[in-house]
């Protein structure tokens, strides 16, 4: 049981214990109570979505003078995924027992990110919760979005990949064997490409026991290797030097970490929480030793900017508005400005990289299928032309 399970059960268990006469009344076999522990043992914790629908209902509740207590109460009461009604009863609880909310939210790190944690803990001293919940809302739904359309961009290749293997795959092993049975016993007269073809299709269909479990063993090997430390930082790496992925990647963390920066700096969280944050929510392990690096740099007094410029990740242009926006005091609306800016160009490398991805698939399906037809169709000609002669 993971440490967010160990506090979402001890919360519900504090819960139960304060409604233990009517716990024992419901608790029977097959009862209401019963099916709601079988309900929350198996569900799955909070997702974006959700902290999402949770955040702008609570902005909204809060801006229209509800407490903070009953604001979460109305939620919690209203929510179906009972982990998440826990969660947000308990934060009612402690707020109640007398901790601030950023506090409270601080008993779930894996359901509220620092981000979130640090955002309200500034909108506390300020005295601007809903607005600042508002803000909050904003930023996850653009990262929702900015999510999507990475996500989307990569579905339409990943199904046309998947059409070519599972099309090459049928004709390798049902109607190509089928087929070749013609030129049974004429093996040497074949040309090459048709010899490949067959020695694929027998390989493929005497050997499928070993070569399926050796490409799934890749692919979860690959899977596990990029997970580890060394396999991660060599995949981020890559992933900056891939032709058509290096300019996706590059503006998706350009703008993920400019925007998160943004809203901290214009949120009133101090510039080294900001950097730290910043870091962690990046998405690829060489931006984030940049922000490590850059905090590091900035706590022995040093500016931003040109720490910045001494990694090659930021283009000189965003470093050069950053450094004005250093100097100008208006940093924050400097970096909503870059940030905006790159949110645009992202959509715009999206809708290029998938219209040069969608020819690129289209021309390796029809040369692969070319290939196998072409394999199938000269030796017909070449015994056609020895039957004329």
């Amino acid at each position: 049981m993971s440490v967010l399970e160990q506090k979402i059960a001890k919360a519900a268990e504090n819960a139960n214990n304060k409604q233990s006469k009517r716990s024992q009344f419901a608790g029977g076999a097959g009862s209401p109570a019963t099916e709601k522990k079988e309900l929350f043992r198996f569900e799955s914790p909070p997702n974006r979505k959700e902290i999402l629908n949770f955040t702008n209902q609570l902005s909204i509740m809060i801006r229209a003078g509800i407490s903070l207590q009953e604001s979460l109460e109305s939620i919690g009461s209203q929510t179906e995924k009972v982990k998440f009604k826990v969660i947000i009863l308990d934060l009612k609880a402690r707020i109640e027992a007398g901790e601030s909310f950023s506090q409270a939210l601080r008993a779930y790190p894996d359901v509220f990110s620092n981000l979130y944690m640090n955002m309200v803990a500034a909108a506390e001293i300020s005295g601007s919760l809903s607005n600042m919940l508002l803000k909050l809302a904003e930023y996850l739904d653009q990262e929702a979005e900015t999510r999507s359309q990475v996500v989307g961009a990569m579905v339409y290749p990943l199904i046309i990949a998947g059409m070519a293997v599972v099309t090459v795959l049928f004709m390798l092993v049902f109607v190509l064997p089928r087929f070749l049975l013609v030129f049974a016993g004429n093996e040497d007269m074949l040309p090459a490409p048709t010899k490949i073809i067959m020695a694929v299709s027998t390989g493929f269909r005497s050997y499928w026991y070993i070569i399926i479990p050796s490409v799934a063993g890749a692919f979860f090997g690959f899977a596990t290797f990029i997970k580890t430390v060394l396999g991660r930082k060599w995949w981020d790496a890559t992933k900056l030097r891939l032709p058509l992925l290096k300019t996706l990647c590059r503006c998706l963390y350009i703008t993920r970490g400019l925007h998160t920066m943004g809203v901290l700096t214009n949120a009133g969280v101090s510039i080294l929480d900001t950097i730290a944050i910043t870091a962690q929510v990046s998405g690829n392990v060489l931006f984030e030793a940049m922000w490590n690096g850059v905090h590091e740099a900035v706590r022995q007094g040093k500016k931003i900017a040109p720490s910045l410029a001494s990694y090659g990740l930021l283009p000189g242009g965003v470093i050069q508005m950053i450094q004005s926006g250093e100097e100008s005091g208006s940093l924050g609306e400097v970096l909503g400005d870059v940030a905006e800016f790159y949110s645009r160009e992202l959509r715009t490398v999206i809708k290029m990289v998938t219209s040069m991805i969608e020819p690129i698939m289209i021309i390796f399906m029809g040369l692969l299928v070319g290939f196998i037809a072409m394999s199938v169709i000269l030796p017909i000609f070449k015994m056609s032309s020895l039957v004329t002669k």
